[in-house]
């Protein structure tokens, strides 16, 4: 199996030196937590990432791996994840097979025929959408939603600015560091964050790190 190429999140050190800049104590986590660490695969496909993530909705990671892996070797190739073509033309009893639920399966062939018939687009297209733009493309895909489309845009296409704002990490880690009681409504994080642009999906990532850190999490 070859090993994967990857690349560094874009601008991350001036992302790490702007929030510090504007947000005190979250310049202390990042100089707590050192650098931010997300590293994009330049050769995994929309279709691809999309995919592994219907897989692995609402399951622990080893059971999702084993039903990916399960799933690959349908196709007889357990080191690429399988194409448009194939899902699209198994039926879902074969799909089923792996592990997947039925629902996933249908999911995941709605999302190969999107992908064929070039409603999903692919990394060159996105290349030229906005974020808005993506998060619409993407949740036209059945099973995927909002949440889903955001980790795509920061971990796959490695996009700036994006903030989950309904992401349940995200805002307990907010909470903790700003010593909120309550975890903060989305609009409330929304209008908080407006300080951390462009460099959002940062924030965010410095976030989840804190409900991590000893230091916290009581």
């Amino acid at each position: 199996m070859k090993s994967k190429k990857t690349s560094r999140f874009p601008e991350a050190l001036r992302a790490r030196r702007h929030l510090a800049q504007v947000d005190s104590r979250l310049g202390r986590v990042i100089e707590e937590v050192g650098p931010l660490k997300i590293e994009l695969d330049p050769d995994e496909s929309i279709y691809e990432s999309l995919g592994i993530s219907i897989v692995y909705q609402q399951l622990h990671g080893k059971a999702a791996a084993a039903i990916t892996k399960r799933l690959k070797a349908l196709f007889n190739d357990e080191d690429r994840f399988p194409e448009p073509a194939e899902i699209a033309g198994a039926s879902l009893t074969h799909l089923r097979s792996a592990g997947l639920s039925e629902s996933k399966a249908k999911a995941l062939q709605d999302l190969a025929e999107k992908t064929i018939q070039r409603v999903l687009p692919d990394r060159a297209q996105a290349a030229d959408m906005n974020d808005e733009e993506l998060i619409e493309a993407l949740t036209a895909v059945k099973g995927i939603g909002p949440w889903t489309a955001q980790m795509l845009l920061i971990f796959t296409l490695g996009r700036k600015d994006v903030l989950p704002v309904a992401d349940y990490g995200v805002r307990k880690g907010f909470s903790l560091l700003y010593g909120k009681k309550d975890l903060p409504t989305p609009r409330e994080l929304l209008a908080f964050g407006e300080r951390w642009r462009p460099y959002r999906s940062a924030a965010a990532w410095y976030l989840w790190r804190v409900t991590e850190m000893p230091g916290f999490k009581k």
